[in-house]
């Protein structure tokens, strides 16, 4: 329940401060007074849209305070659990707009984010303003109000609903998507195949074209590798047809010389034993030199071999630069092969999920379209008599369930409300038949029966008398009254017989103080309450009387 409202520097509204109780509270003024704000205010505490429009001209910022009681127990624990706990059993909520466009919210004076914020001020209170009369219209709110009669059990089973449609559709959609790519996945398979079947044929090793290339160079120069080794390996070893002693026997004889020499001096000695060095690493050298000859082997043809074999793997470069990124690639090809050569698990896997995903849909939504049948049965008959205190006695509300071909969100059905306000007349959908005065007090009807089984404590009616007159206003005053007695109820209106059945009165009425207008609003006591009930029914001295009759009836009701 709303206790208290605080309004501060928002629009017209300087400093608005108003004690609520239980029961019925009025508000009422002449037409642009401001009461419109009243709501408007209410709504940015509750987590509405904010906006500069708000901010009173020559403020840099505006804010609205509300006071709580009589909490839901789950809005409790859930303040609890976030570490927000009632003080005195009071939530304590602000809001805060200014001129930079930021916005302070604060639960129990901590500053909040606001979605946070919106969390907390789920279930409070509930607005009914004037457009929602064609709200009403909308299959979607047709369906919500039907839903809302289910309790916290019901709407569980909504969500599960909404859940295994979500997966059911996700499911669908994956099927959707393999069959569309299969086609471009079988050509993708030819193509792997083609591609690991040329690598494999070629048979490329790591290393292999830097090998190959470097013996192609070899052969390319056999004639002269072997001219340069035996003319190297004569001039070092076997002599030449121009001399006949080679380098190895000259420096044999030259060293023979040197140790006779050495044997005469002394002194030469050490030169004898370096060139005696070099005849040896000489006689090593040309050992090794001629084994290298000796091997020199070119077999017929391998040049040609080789060509061919540099030309295939030259093939692979399409693939990669190296014969070594090919073989990887080659493995990445084996890999993409493997999840495409899985296409057909995969597709009966998903068939097996969708057709899964389709039972528990079904269960649940079938589940769900049973409560919906109790629900309406009991929307049905209690609209009846809601209706009938409305002044509607022939009225009927019918809720017809459509089935859907597709599973939806929403459940396994369309649900539309039809409607028929005569006898003899078959009902037809509302949004055809109902007029505006009739559209007010269905909405009140359901609000009413909402009043029974919401946990919300406050209920907020803006102009709910719109269109409505004559014998017809009574009874939704009497209706608004009746209301009253579990929730609290605040109401703006412009009827005197509304106004004369309220608990609490306030009027709301633009002043002029120091140059500047202002809205203020004001607890009315019983013989200002006549008055303005008098300004309502046209301000005449007989308006007057009719005030007064108009008050006592409602007194003694």
């Amino acid at each position: 329940m709303l206790v208290e409202l605080r309004i501060k520097d928002f629009a017209l509204m300087e400093d608005v401060h108003l004690v609520f109780d239980k029961g019925l509270s009025v508000f009422t003024g002449e037409t642009g007074a401001g009461k419109s704000m009243l709501v408007d205010a209410l709504g940015l505490l509750l987590g509405g849209r904010a906006s500069n429009e708000f901010l009173r001209h020559g403020k840099d910022k505006a804010c609205v305070e509300g006071i709580f009681s009589n909490l839901p127990l789950k809005l409790t624990e859930m303040l609890q659990d976030e570490g927000y706990p009632l003080e005195d059993d009071l939530l304590f909520l602000y809001r805060e707009i200014n001129d930079s466009g930021r916005n302070v919210c604060r639960v129990q004076g901590r500053t909040v984010p606001l979605s946070l914020y919106r969390t907390f001020c789920e279930g409070l209170v509930d607005i009914h303003d004037q457009m929602e009369h064609q709200s009403l219209l909308q299959a979607e709110t047709q369906r919500e109000l039907l839903d809302s009669f289910g309790g916290e059990e019901h709407l569980k089973l909504l969500k599960q609903v909404r859940d295994a449609a979500v997966n059911y559709r996700n499911t669908m959609s994956r099927e959707r998507e393999l069959l569309r790519s299969e086609r471009d996945r079988e050509k993708r398979e030819e193509i792997l195949r083609y591609q690991i079947e040329e690598i494999d044929r070629i048979a490329p090793v790591s290393g292999e074209e830097e090998s190959l290339e470097q013996e192609k160079k070899f052969l390319l120069n056999a004639e002269k590798i072997v001219s340069l080794v035996n003319e190297a390996y004569d001039e070092l070893y076997a002599g030449t047809k121009e001399a006949s002693d080679s380098a190895f026997d000259m420096i044999g004889s030259a060293t023979e010389k040197m140790g006779e020499l050495s044997a005469l001096d002394p002194e030469i000695e050490e030169l004898h034993k370096n060139l005696e060095e070099i005849y040896f690493s000489l006689e090593d050298y040309v050992t090794k030199l001629r084994s290298y000859k000796d091997k020199l082997d070119f077999e017929p043809g391998r040049l040609d071999g080789i060509e061919t074999r540099l030309i295939d793997l030259g093939k692979l470069r399409k693939y990669a630069y190296t014969i070594e990124a090919v073989l990887e690639r080659r493995v990445e090809m084996e890999e993409e092969l493997e999840e495409i050569t899985h296409l057909q698990d995969e597709k009966e896997n998903i068939r097996r999920e969708k057709k899964e995903a389709l039972t528990t849909y079904n269960n649940l939504a079938e589940e769900l379209s049973l409560n919906r049948g109790i629900q309406a049965e009991r929307i049905e008959k209690g609209l009846a008599d809601e209706l009938l205190d409305l002044g509607l006695n022939e009225a009927r509300i019918e809720i017809i369930f459509s089935p859907v071909t597709e599973p939806s969100p929403e459940g396994a059905e369309q649900i539309e409300f039809y409607f028929s306000a005569n006898v003899g007349e078959p009902p037809k959908p509302l949004a055809k038949v109902a007029s505006g005065g009739e559209m007010a007090r269905i909405m009140l009807a359901f609000k009413s029966l909402l009043s029974k089984v919401e946990t919300v404590d406050t209920f907020v009616f803006d102009e709910v008398d719109s269109g409505v007159g004559g014998r017809t206003i009574m009874k939704v005053a009497e209706k608004l009254e009746k209301i009253s007695e579990n929730r609290q109820v605040l109401c703006i209106t412009h009827s005197a017989p509304i106004a004369a059945f309220a608990d609490s009165h306030f009027g709301i009425d633009k002043v002029v103080v120091e140059d500047r207008t202002q809205t203020k609003v004001n607890r009315l006591g019983e013989s200002e309450r006549v008055q303005e009930m008098a300004r309502m029914l046209g301000g005449e001295r007989v308006a007057l009387s009719l005030a007064e009759e108009l008050w006592q009836q409602a007194k003694n009701s």
